[in-house]
């Protein structure tokens, strides 16, 4: 399959989707008339090389190809997806997709950013509805992993699965809905709260950084991980959901809200909510309030990775998607045993990698040598592992948020029960980082002591020592010496 997107309308969710797609290794060619749009996609894009690559902790593959066209049918040449990021006129996406289809690849895929639009509603009276598909996302695209997939009637399930499988392997989290409805699910969520909002900014209960406070200091960060069900299933207690509905099920007979009600968006509500809004944040540039964001979600998201829950699952399940893809290593050579970028949450008040972080990047470097030598979760598992017993880093240059690192692992000894290993640290463009020398011991998990390894892992070590033994070896050695 073609590793070619079309990015039709290059805005805020274009751009993002632009971004998801450059970063995993794509190419994406852009159309969008806006004159003024490969300024603001190239912000966007700075923005995601920025953020993006920081909550994995592989490498994303080498960034794809951008260009920019001035007519549809030549960006969608070629194009193994399609994705329509238009503003929201009916009429102008049927007019877009038939510029789309007299010039798509018979196996092409097209998605539809559309937030409102069912997929029936786009497929009418257009030539070939087969291929369209509601791929409603969340802004950023290029952090946020979720997409509600709606396809048309006429979308065969091949096609259907086919979208899943490439939306995933862009690192997102695709949900197919049932069936069709207006506005998906997510925006209904959305616009509910939203109409609260309005009300009780209009009848003066509370001001929009009130709310935006009550959300972002109480049930948002709830929300973020384990959602409205599974929140609520909590709350039940020990009896669970039934419990809880029986208990807080009466109360949506009173009346609480005001959702069949929308307050009229006349000049004094909207001058009110203008001006608080500018009073909250007014005082940062878009720009700004976008990194921000950005940096406050890949911290949170990342959170939530070190506990293998909700976005954080996706991002593992992407990492090992992308350690997968890397080549076989030679074993007579130091082994990449890390390749990655650096997180925006990894730097200190110097602006540079926490000299925590340093181990941490040797630390993960040697877990992923003992994955490849065979000591991994099933020998784990099997009740034997390595314990580091000594450590010794050397700080050469400094590092820097955003930076693309690697390692390479050399091992010096591997017999009996001790293992020795000498790592380098490097950026991009090979200049030397840091050293990290570690040593390391065999145990049985059972006892806590060391143990032999088993004779499979011991052979394929003095296979490595041997492979390795012509490199030269580093110049002072720390790990195991006496004075």
């Amino acid at each position: 399959m073609s590793r070619r997107a079309a990015i039709i309308g290059g805005g805020v969710i274009g751009g993002g989707w632009a971004a998801r797609f450059l970063l995993n290794g794509w190419d994406v060619a852009v159309f969008d008339p806006d004159p003024e749009a490969e300024r603001k996609l190239g912000e966007v894009l700075a923005n995601a090389r920025r953020s993006l690559p920081g909550l994995y902790d592989v490498a994303l593959p080498t960034e794809g190809q951008l260009t920019y066209h001035s007519r549809i049918e030549d960006a969608v040449a070629g194009a193994a997806w399609v994705q329509e990021s238009v503003p929201e006129r009916l009429d102008l996406k049927h007019k877009v997709f038939g510029q789309i289809l007299s010039a798509l690849a018979p196996d092409a895929l097209i998605g539809s950013s559309t937030s409102g639009f069912k997929p029936s509603e786009l497929g009418a009276g257009v030539v070939d509805a087969s291929r369209i598909m509601v791929t409603h996302p969340f802004n950023p695209v290029y952090l946020l992993p979720v997409v509600e997939v709606v396809p048309h009637a006429t979308v065969g399930e091949q096609n259907v699965q086919r979208a899943m499988q490439l939306l995933a392997s862009l690192g997102m989290k695709p949900l197919r809905l049932r069936r069709e409805i207006d506005a998906h699910v997510a925006d209904r969520f959305l616009e509910a709260v939203w109409r609260e909002a309005l009300w009780l900014i209009k009848d003066d209960i509370a001001t929009t950084t009130e709310i935006d406070d009550v959300i972002r200091f109480g049930f948002g960060i709830r929300w973020a991980q384990m959602g409205l069900f599974e929140t609520y299933r909590i709350a039940g207690g020990e009896a669970g959901m039934a419990h809880f509905l029986a208990q807080f099920g009466p109360c949506l007979s009173w009346p609480w809200t005001k959702l069949m009600d929308v307050p009229e968006l006349d000049d004094a509500l909207v001058q009110k909510i203008s001006s608080q809004s500018d009073a909250q944040s007014g005082m940062r540039s878009i720009r700004e309030l976008e990194r921000i964001r950005d940096d406050n979600l890949v911290a949170m998201m990342r959170a939530l990775k070190g506990r293998n829950w909700a976005s954080g699952q996706i991002m593992l399940e992407h990492d090992a998607r992308l350690q997968r893809a890397t080549p076989a290593p030679d074993w007579s050579q130091p082994i990449e045993t890390a390749s990655r970028t650096v997180p925006i949450d990894w730097t200190d008040y110097n602006g540079h990698m926490n000299e925590a972080r340093y181990l941490e990047v040797f630390s993960a470097a040697t877990d992923r040598f003992m994955q490849l030598i065979g000591c991994d979760a099933s020998y784990i598992a099997a009740g034997y592992s390595y314990f580091t017993v000594e450590s010794h880093l050397q700080h050469i240059a400094e590092v820097h948020a955003g930076a693309r690192i690697r390692v390479l692992t050399q091992l010096l000894s591997g017999s009996g029960k001790r293992l020795h290993l000498y790592s380098e640290l490097f950026d991009e463009g090979g200049q030397r980082l840091a050293t990290g020398e570690q040593l390391l011991i065999h145990v049985s998990l059972e006892t806590r002591r060391a143990a032999p390894p088993a004779a499979s892992l011991q052979q394929r070590l003095q296979d490595i020592e041997t492979r390795q033994a012509a490199l030269p070896r580093p110049g002072r050695l720390h790990c195991g010496q006496r004075d």
